[in-house]
């Protein structure tokens, strides 16, 4: 029988790749994953009864009104922001993955055409950037249904990961093994995956992280992009000596969005960190469908 209880009531032991390696030698593996929400985010435009509330300048008002300055700023992350991160990427090969609402590749298609072209990953980010928490299980069936088929038009690919906007409900991950999907991202409680095995099919979580993603240069605009980089590069530096010292595998995840990371005052930090993970001999980049590929079904 599915179990409703939330994932944190359970400690489910984590899983390690072969030989504690994700790719020989390599016992940290690092996941890059680039936020696509710009053009699916709260807009009176788009039905929704207020703006959206995640503004640079905390700009939020309750009533029914297009905060358009705002727009504009999300709609930068799609037409600067989206080439920039692709070019770093292929110019040092790395492939990550892009956590993409549906309407956002729908709304721009040149976007989708990067991810594909990059050979990157596409992971379910909703439908729309909204939250799923009061939706019922209908809603947030529907809701998912429709993300992952939106995205398999847009790019080619059915995503096999899936990623809230933050709150989820005691229902989501059991639908998300309904839908077929590989893997879950909803999770912070450890550095390596781990199976969920309480549902009708396994499913693996691989947890993700807020302490490195770039929202902070937004959420808190004291913190500048050289604190960001050096808390980036710290943490890198902890597990890869962890990973050395104790001879287990260790996921370090950066998440990073096309309108914050992709300015030009900011994107150069993101360039520092990815040189210096390439730098390092027994670390490697990986998709998040690379890790679950890495990881046998219990």
């Amino acid at each position: 029988m599915a179990s409703n209880s939330p994932p944190s009531a359970n400690f489910p032991s984590a899983v390690h790749p072969p030989g504690d390696e994700w790719q020989p030698g390599a016992r940290l593996a690092v996941s890059l994953v680039v936020n696509v929400e710009e053009g699916a985010e709260m807009s009176v435009e788009r039905g929704d009864a207020t703006m959206e509330p995640v503004d640079e300048l905390g700009m939020f008002a309750r009533e029914p009104l297009r905060n358009l300055p705002n727009e504009s700023n999300y709609r930068y992350g799609l037409t600067q922001g989206a080439p920039r991160i692709a070019r770093l990427l292929r110019e040092r090969g790395l492939h990550a993955t892009w956590t993409c609402a549906a309407a956002a590749l729908e709304a721009a298609p040149q976007v989708a055409r990067l991810i594909v072209d990059g050979g990157h990953e596409v992971c379910a980010h909703g439908q729309r950037w909204i939250v799923q928490l009061k939706m019922d299980e209908e809603a947030e069936r529907a809701f998912i249904r429709s993300a992952s088929e939106s995205i398999a038009r847009s790019t080619g690919q059915r995503p096999a990961g899936w990623l809230s906007r933050y709150y989820t409900t005691l229902n989501t991950r059991r639908l998300l093994v309904e839908a077929g999907f590989r893997y879950h991202m909803d999770d912070f409680s450890d550095d390596l995956p781990f199976w969920d095995a309480s549902h009708a099919r396994p499913i693996l979580v691989i947890p993700y992280q807020l302490d490195t993603n770039d929202m902070k240069l937004w959420a808190h605009p004291a913190c500048t992009p050289d604190q960001w980089l050096k808390y980036a590069c710290d943490t890198f530096d902890w597990l890869l000596q962890e990973s050395r010292q104790l001879a287990q595998a260790r996921i370090m995840s950066l998440g990073v969005h096309l309108r914050i990371i992709g300015r030009p005052g900011r994107i150069w930090a993101f360039e520092k960190f990815l040189d210096r993970v390439r730098a390092v001999k027994d670390a490697c980049v990986l998709t998040r469908l690379q890790i679950a590929a890495a990881c046998a079904a219990p």
